[in-house]
Parts: structure tokens; C-alpha cells; sequence
């Protein structure tokens, strides 16, 4: 099938109809928190939902519906940091076709051991996703596998423009999507389906400051290489978008946004304390961009495009979360060494309603330990203002209390 006919009204109908097989139904989820923050009506499109954890099964099992017997039976071979991985195992297992894998070594564990759970031959290679994927391109000439691109492929951003789609049917009056970008493929799908729908839609892509390839792209009018990506938001760590997409978000997307990865680490607090949802990194991207913009009484919808993290990520950003939301935090105080000090903070504390968590005391601070030893307490309380009032009971009770950093 040539390639030049993809990305019609036509084929995103084809598509939508042929990823029903394989997806759940992520149903809009309106946020009451979000909403009030930003004065619109904000909507999530939960993809991390989906049964592989991430949209990518769309444009993967759309892409192997569209390949030939011939094409299938020689074998697939990807390379992917983790979600698009797990959509081609997964459709190749629907298809019975064999599958190849080729992942960055940094690739989280359970990212790993699902895609080989679908029954794809993994293949650990390089630092970043970029050397994955000129690995699997000589694999792919060596052994004569059908190689399916995670991002620019029309086939696979046909796929993935089903989510807009879903979300015109659901809400036809949309204004705004906030889409996450990595390569482009799923920004892409998204805005040109959007505007082929209707043409008053705005996109708005979402990259991470520090991987914002498709923004640079843009500016330059052609597809430019980051010298090199550092974030967090690991699927969407992407140096290069994608070549054949580009023209497609070039005409279709309305702007871009960049989110630092401490958004994100907060952005990982509020989805799960208000929408007990965990959702990845990159996938919070959408979310953390509403901030940034002046969305006053439009209806929003950010896509949410995966939830496949780790334990030991999540437990790291949960940390990290809660000591950038004032929620923890450490102070020093010297106390004279001598009896009912340490009583005498501590009862300070609990009348300004703090919770400590830790304490540290060090008597080897200064040589004259009746000057001063040292205790460090780290406390919960519920943010910055409640931090600052037990900062302030601190001072009053005569102590000098610095705020150190909290090392969990």
C-alpha cells in the first residue's frame, strides 16, 4: 500500500474500526481538581488504561493489519524505549508473527520482562533509544525482518489518530488536546485526524524541556537532531523526529509547550492523590503543560498516553514529589547540650501540627558541646504554608532552624 495515501478521513475510519479488536474503551475522565486550577472543563483521555499500558498497541496492530503475508511471515523487528515494544509483541502475538525487539540497555525491568511476556525476542542495545534504533535497522538487513518504526511510519501515527477520534465522538465540542510528543507519531495521528474532524480544534504538542527535538524541529522549518536528551520522561526521550510525519505536524499541530521534569514529578502527586490513577512520566506531560497555558472556560482534553513505570520510579517521584511540595522537609536546629532540649523542640513541633518522620542528632558539631550540638528533623506537614508556620513557632521558641536538604 503506498504510503502517500495514509493519514486520510478514510483510513483514520479503517483504522478506528480495526483497533477496537485490540484496545479497551478509555472513556474521558473529567478532573475536578484540574478543572479548578485552570478555570476549564479538563478532561483526561486515560491511555494508560490501555491493555498494554500505553496507546502504542493502536498504531502497532493497525501497522500489521496493513502489512503483507509476505512482509509478516519474514518477521518483525522494532526498537523502542518501552511502550511501542509492548504494542508490536502484542499485536505480533495476535498476528502469530515472530518479533524482534531492540531496546536502550536503561530500559526499566518490568518494560523488559512485559514485552518478552507477549513473547518477542529482546534485544538490549545502547544508552538511548536513537542507538536502539540504528541496531535493529542492521538486524533488520541482516535477518531480513519487516521493520515497523515506533513513531515515523503513517501507518503507525494512522493508528494512533484514533484517539482523536474516540475523543470527538465522546466530546464533540472539544477545544483544546494536549498531546505528549517523543518522535511525533502520536501528535501527528492526533492533530491531523482533529482537523480533518473540525478545523476549530487547537493541538497542542508537549515536550520535555530537555528532549524538545519536534519544538526545534519546528523553529528551524526541518528536522533537527538535539545534540543530546536528558529526562525523565524516558518514552518520550526522543533526539530526532520523525522525518515522514513532520510535514503533518508542520500544517496540522497549533503550538508546542516544554514541561521541566519537576513538573512532572508533581504532576505524578496530583494524578495519583486526586485521580488514583498512575500514569508514566512521559504520559504526564499533557497534564503538567495545562498549567502553562490560559485555558479559562474552554474544554480541554490532555492525553494521557501510558502508566507503565516501575516501583522503584514511582517510589523515587512519590519522594521527590512531596519534598518539592513542601509536604517533606528537613530543618537544623543547634540546641544547647543539655537535659529537656530536645523535649522542648519537639513539643514546638507538635503544637504547629508537624509530623517528624526522622531525627538526626549529631553532638559533634562544634569542639564546645555546651555551645551547641546539632539535630536535624525531618517532618511531614501539609505544604509550603504549614512548613513556613512551623519555621516561624521555631524561630519564636529562640532557635535558629536552616532548611537543609532531605535525603530519603
Amino acid at each position: 500500500m503506498g504510503e502517500e495515501k495514509m493519514l486520510t478521513l478514510e483510513k483514520f475510519e479503517e483504522a478506528s474500526e480495526v483497533v477496537r479488536s485490540v484496545t479497551q474503551e478509555t472513556k474521558l475522565v473529567y478532573s475536578e481538581y484540574f478543572s479548578e486550577m485552570t478555570g476549564a472543563k479538563i478532561y483526561f483521555k486515560p491511555e494508560n488504561m490501555q491493555f498494554t499500558g500505553a496507546y502504542k498497541v493502536r498504531g502497532a496492530y493497525y501497522k500489521m493489519t496493513t502489512l503483507t503475508d509476505e512482509e509478516r511471515q519474514k518477521g518483525v523487528i522494532t526498537a523502542s524505549a518501552g511502550n511501542h515494544a509492548q504494542g508490536v509483541a502484542y499485536a505480533a502475538k495476535r498476528y502469530g508473527v515472530k518479533a524482534t525487539i531492540v531496546m536502550p540497555t536503561t530500559t526499566p525491568l518490568i518494560k523488559v520482562n512485559r514485552t518478552k511476556g507477549y513473547g518477542a525476542e529482546v534485544v538490549l542495545y545502547g544508552d538511548v533509544y536513537d542507538e536502539a534504533c540504528a541496531k535493529a535497522y542492521e538486524l533488520a538487513e541482516q535477518y531480513g525482518y519487516t521493520f515497523v518504526h515506533p513513531f515515523d511510519d503513517l501507518a503507525v501515527a494512522t493508528g494512533q489518530g484514533t484517539i482523536a477520534m474516540e475523543i470527538v465522538k465522546e466530546l464533540p465540542l472539544v477545544d483544546y488536546i494536549f498531546v505528549p510528543i517523543g518522535g511525533g507519531g502520536l501528535a501527528a495521528g492526533v492533530s491531523t485526524l482533529a482537523k480533518l474532524l473540525n478545523p476549530k480544534i487547537k493541538v497542542i504538542g508537549v515536550e520535555p524541556a530537555n528532549a524538545n527535538c519536534m519544538q526545534k524541529s519546528l523553529e528551524n522549518g526541518k528536522v533537527t537532531t538535539l545534540p543530546s536528551v536528558s529526562t525523565i520522561a524516558d518514552g518520550t526521550a526522543v533526539k530526532t523526529p520523525g522525518e515522514k510525519i513532520f510535514p503533518y505536524v508542520q500544517q496540522n499541530l497549533d503550538g508546542i509547550v516544554t514541561v521541566e521534569d519537576a513538573e512532572l514529578v508533581v504532576a505524578f502527586l496530583d494524578m495519583v492523590e486526586n485521580h488514583k490513577m498512575i500514569v508514566e512520566n512521559s504520559g504526564l506531560l499533557a497534564a503538567a503543560a495545562l498549567r502553562h497555558m490560559d485555558l479559562k472556560g474552554k474544554k480541554v482534553v490532555a492525553i494521557l498516553s501510558g502508566g507503565n513505570m516501575d516501583v522503584i520510579t514511582m517510589s523515587s517521584v512519590v519522594q521527590q514529589g512531596l519534598i518539592l511540595r513542601d509536604r517533606i522537609f528537613t530543618v537544623s536546629v543547634l540546641l544547647p547540650d543539655k537535659p529537656g532540649e530536645l523535649y522542648r523542640v519537639s513539643g514546638i513541633v507538635a503544637k504547629a501540627n508537624g509530623n517528624v518522620i526522622r531525627l538526626a542528632h549529631n553532638q559533634f558539631v562544634s569542639i564546645n558541646r555546651n555551645a551547641a550540638v546539632e539535630l536535624r528533623i525531618t517532618m511531614e506537614a501539609f505544604g509550603t504554608q504549614h512548613k513556613n508556620e512551623i519555621l516561624a513557632a521555631l524561630e519564636e521558641g529562640g532557635y535558629a532552624p536552616q532548611v537543609v536538604r532531605t535525603d530519603m
